[in-house]
């Protein structure tokens, strides 16, 4: 079953995406839920015309994201924690804590759009993907230290 998304859905793609989805996924939770509609000739049309007339503002948003990305650059991100003697951590380093700590360095990012391959917890260094547009990845390193 294909769907025209509606908004960016983690893992599946972002708004105005043409998926291909299980038919029970895309029924039952897709478009009741006003994630998705079905992609049928109408919709894609309406879909074409809403991108076309969006693509300057799109534009603008990216150019954004990739100044935002710049500015970041090779930033390293310091978390202190409680951890036992062995290194191990009281709990986990969460995407909260990192945007958390990316606001208070003056970095606006949302907690959505930090990625976490694994969360840390051990002490030591990470690597963190941001996902600042969907063109636009960037990578921050994380060092979580102990209290």
């Amino acid at each position: 079953m294909e769907v025209i998304l509606t908004q960016d859905v983690q893992g599946l793609g972002y708004k105005n995406d043409v998926v291909k989805v299980k038919p029970g996924y895309g029924r039952n939770f897709l478009i009741p839920n006003g994630v998705a509609l079905i992609a049928n000739d109408s919709n894609k049309r309406m879909t074409a015309e809403n991108t076309r007339q969006a693509a300057h503002k799109a534009a603008k948003i990216k150019q954004d994201a990739e100044a935002l990305a710049q500015r970041v650059g090779d930033l390293t991100i310091e978390l202190k924690t409680k951890a036992g003697e062995t290194g191990k951590i009281f709990g986990a380093v969460t995407a909260i804590q990192i945007a958390d700590a990316l606001k208070a360095k003056g970095f606006d990012i949302d907690r959505k759009r930090v990625m976490l391959k694994e969360h840390p917890k051990q002490l030591g260094t990470y690597k963190v993907n941001l996902d600042l547009h969907k063109e636009v990845k960037h990578e921050i390193t994380v060092n979580v230290v102990g209290e």
